[in-house]
């Protein structure tokens, strides 16, 4: 009797295991996987050590919208990852001053970011960059001392990885989308705001 208990014994949890596996390693590769923040590149949204829930899901059903916090793969080395904003979308156009930033959507509608997470400002750069049908600018919160699209160009949206779903640690900062921004619509110009047609989504 103690030998077949014994045998019952490994065989469930052989089983416990597998079932274990069978769910587990789909969630971890296509839904959601542990990320730890490294570097100040975020700061002071994210530090050092924060430990994030990547959401992988969302987008495989819609796309990254401006204010986003995304996980991605540096386009000049796909085996590091890096944490940034969506700042520009695809087909926008980007304007980026040492005061500030400014976007100019396929319709025409500009807007001059209001940016009120950011603590270290200065961007240090002048430039514009037009980003492609695939193509998302991002930056650094910490702007200063970002590593981003200001200096290695746009990111491609197939190396977009996910988006920040939960912080989990430090407790006392934990919660839900943590960093994330909605920006308000942009404005139109006078002569296109009468002529485009109700149906448009301006977003």
């Amino acid at each position: 009797m103690e030998g077949a208990s014994r045998g019952n014994f490994f065989t469930e949890l052989l089983k416990f295991i597998v079932l274990a596996i069978i769910i587990v390693v789909p969630i971890r590769l296509w839904v959601a996987q542990p990320f730890i923040v490294s570097g100040a590149s975020m700061e002071p949204t994210f530090e050092t050590g924060q430990y994030l829930i990547i959401d992988e899901l969302t987008y495989h059903f819609s796309n990254p919208q401006r204010g986003d916090i995304i996980i991605f793969r540096y386009p000049l080395n796909p085996s590091e990852f890096f944490i940034k904003r969506v700042i520009g979308l695809p087909g926008e156009t980007v304007h980026v001053t040492p005061q500030n930033v400014t976007i100019t959507e396929v319709n025409g509608a500009t807007e001059t970011l209001s940016e009120p997470y950011l603590v270290n400002q200065g961007n240090e750069v002048d430039l514009t960059v037009r980003l492609g049908s695939d193509q998302y600018f991002v930056m650094g919160d910490n702007r200063p001392d970002s590593s981003d699209s200001r200096s290695w160009g746009p990111v491609p949206r197939s190396d977009i990885v996910g988006r920040a779903f939960l912080r989990l640690l430090p407790v006392p900062v934990a919660g839900f989308f943590p960093g994330k921004f909605s920006f308000p619509p942009p404005t139109l110009p006078s002569s296109a705001s009468t002529t485009l047609p109700a149906s448009i989504n301006l977003l």
